[in-house]
């Protein structure tokens, strides 16, 4: 090696090793951070694929995909091929198509129950392309003319019919309890709802999706909430309060929630279902920032 080469690769060495975090900004995250289409694309492009492979090299080990059930069978066989070349967890899909203003599921038998369980059974196929195991279900709305016992009832009935269609194939719905604020009137809103419905319907393939960001706005109290509701649940999602932007722009401790949840045990995924609290690559840079803070330590 000529003396010259040797003195300019010399001269970097220290810089690299007194800046330990530009050699480790792309060190995977230890908790299983799950972002979106979308959230990076101003660094990844749009192309779906090169986002989750952007993602990978950026530290994330998981992805989720509301959407997923709009993509055509091959991209959805591409992106689960590409996640586990990558090491990469599938997140949730929403597996049921949500009426936002009537009542569906709450009415029992007929249609509604039938179109659920044709969703539900086309969800098995997804997430055998994309190697998903999640899938996100909300009830619907209210059915303000039916006794609440006989609405809790009959979508207990429903979901125990399509448990029954998942629980041979090892999937999971998960019931997501949203808030009243952003989502007026629909059946499940609280988390012990959910989980008196998890009871009830009884099968390892129905469980809780924990929203923290919904469950902020519904009834705050989360880590006691959380502990009452621990056995039935099987996934989170994050958004701060207000703004449903990353952590550490809003409200909630998430340093302290997260924390709590790992050292309970929990090593399940959880989704970044929220938007960037800026724009551009700077607002991404932040987002990644934000969860660098939040993450527990190894």
């Amino acid at each position: 090696m000529q003396r010259r080469t040797a003195l300019k690769l010399s001269a970097g060495l220290p810089f690299m090793v007194s800046n330990p975090k530009l050699s480790q900004s792309n060190e995977k995250f230890n908790l299983a951070f799950a972002p979106h289409g979308g959230m990076f694309k101003n660094h990844a492009g749009n192309n779906i694929l090169d986002q989750i492979r952007w993602c990978a090299d950026q530290g994330f080990t998981a992805w989720e995909d509301n959407g997923m059930p709009n993509r055509s069978p091959d991209l959805q066989k591409q992106i689960g091929e590409l996640l586990t070349k990558r090491d990469m967890q599938m997140g949730v899909f929403v597996a049921n198509k949500i009426n936002w203003q009537e009542p569906t599921l709450t009415k029992g038998a007929g249609e509604h129950r039938e179109a659920f369980l044709e969703s539900i059974k086309a969800s098995v196929e997804v997430a055998k392309r994309c190697h998903a195991k999640w899938m996100t279900v909300v009830p619907g709305h209210l059915d303000l003319r039916l006794e609440p016992m006989h609405q809790f009832a009959n979508v207990v009935e429903t979901l125990k019919q399509g448990a029954a269609i998942l629980e041979p194939h090892g999937l999971i719905m998960v019931l997501e309890p949203l808030n009243f604020r952003d989502h007026p009137g629909l059946f499940l809103t609280k988390a012990a709802q959910a989980y008196a419905v998890c009871k009830a319907v009884d099968s390892p393939s129905c469980k809780i999706l924990f929203d923290i960001y919904h469950q902020q706005i519904q009834e705050g109290n989360l880590i006691p909430n959380i502990d009452a509701a621990w056995e039935e649940i099987a996934y989170y999602q994050i958004g701060d309060n207000p703004g449903r932007k990353e952590p550490t722009t809003g409200e909630i401790n998430y340093a302290n929630v997260l924390h709590h949840i790992h050292n309970k045990g929990f090593r399940g995924i959880l989704g970044m279902e929220h938007g960037n609290s800026q724009q551009g690559k700077e607002g991404e840079q932040a987002v990644i920032a934000a969860y660098r803070k939040v993450d527990v330590a190894r």
